[in-house]
């Protein structure tokens, strides 16, 4: 079966993975969330100071990575209160992905602007 032909016929266990997939990264800001932290260990002020979103949307984004096993959340009970953000086992596994997808993303934009140019 060709791909042109397997792509009318949608195999359910690939759809359920695509599904888990998409649910897993979607969000505005998961991927940069998680680009950012491929650096390396950041507080949540420093998050929030690297990204144009609102206190509430972070946190939101932040707790469904944590949550998805992700992200790992340390708290250090201390005053004030001090939490760190960094990629888990799991995470780290999704940065080539990342990777990756900015490799095409600039590969794309190159080709769009030679396109439109013509």
């Amino acid at each position: 079966m060709s791909k042109s032909q397997s792509q009318n016929w949608i195999c359910p266990v690939t759809a359920a993975n695509m599904a888990v997939a998409q649910r897993l990264v979607a969000g505005k800001w998961k991927f940069v969330i998680l680009w950012r932290l491929s650096d390396g260990t950041k507080r949540f002020n420093e998050l929030q100071k690297m990204l144009p979103i609102s206190q509430g949307i972070l946190t939101q984004q932040l707790r469904e990575l944590e949550r998805d096993g992700i992200v790992h959340r340390e708290v250090y009970r201390e005053i004030p209160p001090k939490v760190e953000y960094s990629l888990t086992d799991i995470g780290q596994g999704f940065v080539p992905i990342l990777d990756d997808v900015l490799k095409w993303v600039k590969s794309y934009n190159e080709r769009k602007t030679k396109a439109d140019r013509v």
